[in-house]
């Protein structure tokens, strides 16, 4: 069936009303009625083709809400009705050992995104959730448990959340922990949320003054400004994690000086320009590492959507209308958003 998307045809166009085609469900698959979509810069970075690689025409979106509108014959988990989330990937080879463990996300033959990924379907690439409508594998649809006043901002957890979640659990984040959060934008915010909801003693670490008290508002224990030399000396060797979500090139010896022994620094933002080579000296003689982390498996974005729930953990958005998408990438290049655009996909009938 056709459906009502937003996509670009080439990457200096602006992005424009498509018709797009959605597969009939098959005996595994789930019709999603879309609600709402957050818009990640990974989506600007490929619309754009920054990273290249982009096929056309391209139909961002990975942050997707909404509800089950029809199922197939042999799904199991769900149902009519049902609200639901699909991330960053509808589907994986299922049987390498990284696929056996949950760890999708780490397919040795590459998972399927949800956009600009090859597929059987029309157009012979996925196409994402600036759209009505999208049709996945059970497998990869989660469950939502939010109140429906909170789906909107539920969204961006599909990524941004799941970003941030998956490298806090893996390090074994906790009580008795201390964390550090470098940016505060849409990552940032949410790893200072879900890193004090699992107990840690919470950092965050910004180029600005101006957003210190926005950084303890989002539960941050103490903030620091990384411009200020003498405040960062007071850090050293204080760190069991430090997230870094800045998505531009920046010294990473700054923070690698920051961890305790056998502290980690963990790289999630991933910027156009390559960071400048870190100094071995620091890791060296502590036995620190720098690390890096992509997202989450299926169980994990499952476990992630539950804490959240639990803990009354939503991102902090700012609602649009399909049509201000372009606008919307343009304030994300200048960091002019608290913290996460999300479309409201009603507008797509405009």
């Amino acid at each position: 069936m056709n459906v009502k998307a937003y996509g670009a045809h080439a990457a200096d166009q602006p992005l424009e009303s498509l018709s797009i085609a959605r597969r009939a469900p098959g005996p595994r698959d789930v019709r999603i009625d879309i609600a709402y979509c957050g818009v990640c810069h990974s989506d600007l970075h490929t619309v754009r083709s920054e990273w290249g690689g982009t096929i056309y025409p391209c139909v961002p979106g990975h942050e997707i809400v909404g509800r089950v509108s029809a199922v197939g014959g042999e799904v199991t988990r769900f149902a009519v009705g049902d609200t639901v989330g699909v991330g960053c990937m509808v589907d994986s080879c299922r049987s390498c050992p990284s696929c056996a463990e949950g760890l999708e996300q780490y397919c040795e033959n590459g998972f399927v995104p949800t956009y600009n990924g090859r597929t059987a379907d029309a157009p012979g690439h996925t196409l994402g959730g600036y759209a009505q409508q999208i049709v996945v594998d059970e497998a990869f649809v989660l469950t939502i448990r939010h109140p429906h006043d909170q789906l909107a901002a539920v969204a961006p957890l599909l990524c941004a959340g799941i970003t941030t979640y998956s490298p806090l659990r893996h390090w074994n984040v906790g009580p008795g922990k201390t964390v550090g959060i470098v940016g505060i934008g849409g990552l940032g915010h949410m790893g200072v949320k879900i890193a004090r909801a699992m107990g840690a003693q919470v950092v965050a670490f910004t180029t600005s003054e101006s957003k210190r008290q926005d950084a303890l508002a989002l539960g941050a224990h103490e903030v620091v400004v990384s411009r200020d030399a003498a405040a960062m000396r007071a850090q050293a060797n204080r760190f069991d994690l430090i997230l870094d979500t800045v998505a531009a090139s920046h010294s990473l010896d700054a923070f690698t000086t920051l961890l305790k022994r056998d502290g980690t620094l963990v790289l999630i933002g991933v910027p156009e320009h390559p960071h400048p080579s870190p100094a071995v000296g620091p890791l060296i003689f502590k036995r620190r590492a720098i690390a890096g982390s992509l997202i989450g498996g299926i169980a994990e974005t499952q476990e992630m959507l539950d804490f959240c729930a639990e803990h009354g953990i939503v991102a902090d958005i700012e609602l649009i209308a399909a049509q201000q998408i372009d606008a919307a990438y343009d304030r994300m290049i200048k960091s002019d958003v608290k913290y996460r655009f999300v479309i409201d996909n009603a507008t797509l009938a405009a």
